[in-house]
């Protein structure tokens, strides 16, 4: 057996012995929610006393450092240094979860208390995102217990906002720069596309809101006396809404979907292999932009829905013309879309259009996710890959970016980094609602593959250093 099938074979058995869901278990009894806000001292108390104590034990210097922000949840960054010319590894993750919804879950089943049925563990946090940080900490100590050093420097960074929009996380980065150096970006959040092929996400779609509001005049008027006398808000706004989005969910505002896509993400798109879990939603049938397969609809392409519209009194509704309408409508894209155009350009769409009634309004209710994507080609992609590969038997799915939104840009854009985001959960996990719950199936498979990653990495760099020194 060699050496790196060894580490393997320690990180994996950690599952086994137990020690990772010990560890686990103590980090989800930590009720860290971040939005609203209020959980302060809680998301201070993972930090100090959850994660802290667990990544010093592996040779780390660890900080907690406040929020920009001063309501919001402190960063904890952790370093260990090796040596000044070996790379520096960036490994992200956040210890927030969303609102626990206790009364939502199964009657047997606590959100703060670890369960295990089967295969699945269930707590919230689980897979977003404490598990799977968790899971990157733990590869790390089973090269440290198996040869002592790791070959890199390592920063482990973990904020407590990111279910909040990463509240303050851009300017954090920015005046703590050169503290948070390195050389790559590597995460691991959300879940894989399939249960037997890993992937590799290179970043997330953007994601921005606009408001629709049509006000006309004051109040409502008996419908029996003005119905076909005065303008309708509503039927304005429907009709203004089919000349952003076609019947069959086309996007028809020039400037809100991409003018071309790099070859790289079209070919790393096309070849994304996705496994539905048993009973899962299906995509309706010629629905989005006619051409492009399913994975280019979601890695390579916009999307635009209407989350929410009103006009009256939709609760109880009364025989009148109303005054008022209102809908928000989301776009998601990717890189290839300027997300400072989009206002703009649905302001000019809808002026030719003939819909002057209808004031378009940007939302900024918090920090707004920029779009990211780093190169399918770029060499740390193909390293990482390549280890992969080796590990479970299969080249990786290269997915340029997924279609949520996260804060990889504001890492990107700050420190230069390629970014790689190595998800460990599935489909079916419940992440944002009831009932939360990872697979030790997975877990055991990640465990593998991040042991994998950063031995090759570490391995990597020692061969390269000895060939200069002879």
């Amino acid at each position: 057996m060699t050496v790196r099938e060894q580490v393997l074979r320690r990180a994996r058995g950690y599952i086994d012995d137990g020690s990772f869901l010990r560890q686990l278990a103590d980090l989800v009894a930590y009720q860290t929610e971040s939005h609203p806000p209020g959980r302060k001292k809680e998301l201070e108390r993972y930090c100090a006393e959850g994660l802290g104590p667990i990544v010093s034990k592996l040779g780390f210097s660890v900080e907690i450092l406040p929020n920009p922000l001063e309501e919001h949840g402190p960063v904890l960054l952790a370093t260990r240094h090796e040596g000044d010319g070996l790379p520096t590894i960036l490994i992200y993750g956040h210890g927030d979860v969303v609102r626990a919804m206790p009364e939502r879950w199964r009657a047997d089943l606590d959100p703060w208390k670890l369960k295990v049925e089967g295969d699945r563990v269930y707590g919230r946090g689980v897979v977003d995102n404490k598990g799977q940080h968790l899971l990157a900490i733990e590869a790390l100590r089973a090269i440290l217990e198996e040869k002592g050093s790791l070959g890199f420097n390592a920063k482990i960074f973990v904020e407590t906002g990111e279910e909040a929009g990463s509240p303050g996380l851009k300017a954090f980065l920015e005046r703590h720069r050169e503290r948070c150096a390195a050389d790559v970006f590597i995460a691991l959040d959300g879940p894989r596309q399939s249960m037997q092929v890993p992937d590799i996400t290179l970043g997330t779609r953007g994601g921005l809101a606009v408001d629709l509001i049509v006000d006309l005049r004051e109040g409502s008027h008996h419908s029996g006396h003005w119905g076909g006398l005065l303008k309708d808000p509503a039927v304005i706004l429907a009709h203004a809404i089919s000349t952003i989005i076609s019947r069959d969910g086309r996007i028809l505002v020039p400037g809100w979907t991409p003018k071309s896509v790099p070859e790289s993400v079209t070919r790393a798109s096309r070849a994304v292999v996705i496994e539905d879990a048993p009973g899962a939603l299906k995509p309706d049938e010629g629905w989005g932009e006619p051409g492009l397969s399913r994975t280019e609809k979601i890695y390579a392409w916009s999307s635009a829905i209407v989350l929410a519209s009103v006009s009256g009194q939709p609760e109880a509704p009364v025989p009148a013309v109303s005054g008022f309408a209102k809908a928000r409508i989301q776009l998601r894209h990717t890189v290839d879309v300027d997300a400072a155009e989009v206002a703009p350009a649905l302001k000019r769409h809808l002026a030719e259009q003939g819909f002057t009634e209808v004031e378009v309004r940007p939302v900024v209710e918090r920090d707004m996710f920029p779009p990211s994507r780093t190169d399918p080609d770029d060499r740390w992609v193909r390293r990482v890959a390549e280890s992969m590969e080796t590990t479970v038997g299969r080249p990786p799915n290269l997915i340029p970016n997924i279609g949520a939104s996260g804060p990889s840009e504001f890492f990107k854009q700050t420190l230069g980094v390629p970014i790689l985001w190595i998800p460990q959960s599935y489909g079916g996990c419940g992440q944002h609602g009831p009932d939360e719950h990872g697979l030790l199936s997975l877990f055991h498979d990640g465990l593998g593959i991040m042991a994998g990653v950063f031995w090759d990495i570490g391995a990597e760099t020692t061969a390269k250093s000895a060939g200069n020194s002879g």
